[in-house]
């Protein structure tokens, strides 16, 4: 049975993923992917462990928090943001919202397979829908291949989405001792273990401008706490056949705004896909 507090979780986590692509697109005028990805986890950390100092709730990790912990730290915080901050560079927004949020290709069948989940035929069709829907949307045949690049932006994005995908199937597998949200700046340090170094071998004449200051104060300052725990808590909590297809909700969003603020085109494809999209949601959410 699924709870409303849960579906909300999972609203807020793809309302604020959706939208922080557009805006990161706009800051790596002004800034390079790599250190931009450095400032989302460093201002996470700061401000997760403000907020858990404020409610008295900063604890160091035990244990059996450690293994959720590294999933997603490692690979959710670190290998995502890498890839995904790479890839955006070279990719349109919209399109980095499509592709970076595609669990669904990885975490239905791991699910299945590792976790031993019961998938119904209603959410196999809603995946199928979801699917139809990111095709549609990504529009593989309107790309132009040759561009330097674009290939390799596909690639890494893909790759994103199967590791949060393991990162969801690891607090599933290994639920920590206490909350995400507790465990979350902890999480964030081990994110940047992995893009510091990245970033000083990578970029190492790179870094963020002032025009970019604001773009990395609402993603590392909100997007990154807030919308991080969202996710991870509504992966954790929610089937992942249901998980996975809501994801799908983050590149209309993510679509939409690349629309309006960035001017992005639109056409017929994009509203066929949000249908799509909306419609395997529907069916998911009723099982």
């Amino acid at each position: 049975m699924l709870r409303l507090a849960d579906l909300r979780l999972l609203l807020v986590a793809v309302t604020l993923f959706g939208g922080a692509w557009p805006i990161t697109k706009a800051a790596l005028a002004d800034a390079t992917p790599l250190w931009f990805a450095v400032s989302r986890t460093m201002l996470g950390a700061l401000v997760s462990g403000l907020v858990l100092v404020v409610l008295r709730r900063l604890n160091w990790p035990s244990p059996r928090d450690w293994p959720a912990m590294l999933g997603v730290g490692l690979l959710q915080l670190g290998g995502f943001f890498a890839l995904t901050h790479l890839a955006v560079a070279l990719v349109p927004a919209g399109r980095t919202a499509v592709l970076a949020n595609v669990t669904i290709y990885w975490l239905v069948p791991m699910s299945v397979l590792l976790l031993g989940e019961r998938v119904s035929a209603g959410r196999w069709l809603a995946a199928a829908l979801g699917l139809a829907g990111v095709a549609v949307l990504a529009g593989p045949w309107s790309v132009d291949w040759r561009q330097p690049g674009m290939l390799a932006g596909h690639m890494m994005l893909l790759l994103a989405a199967f590791f949060w995908s393991c990162a969801i199937i690891v607090t599933r597998r290994y639920p920590p001792r206490h909350t995400m949200l507790e465990t979350l700046p902890f999480s964030f340090l081990l994110g940047g273990s992995v893009l510091v170094p990245m970033a000083a071998l990578l970029e190492p004449d790179g870094g963020i401008g002032p025009g970019a200051f604001w773009h990395a104060a609402v993603i590392g300052g909100v997007v990154a706490p807030l919308g991080t725990w969202a996710v991870i808590e509504a992966g954790r909590r929610l089937p992942g056949s249901v998980a996975s297809v809501g994801f799908l909700l983050a590149p209309v969003i993510g679509v939409v705004v690349s629309t309006l603020w960035l001017g992005e085109p639109v056409g017929p494809d994009v509203i066929l896909a949000g249908l799509l999209i909306g419609a395997s949601v529907v069916v998911a959410t009723r099982g």
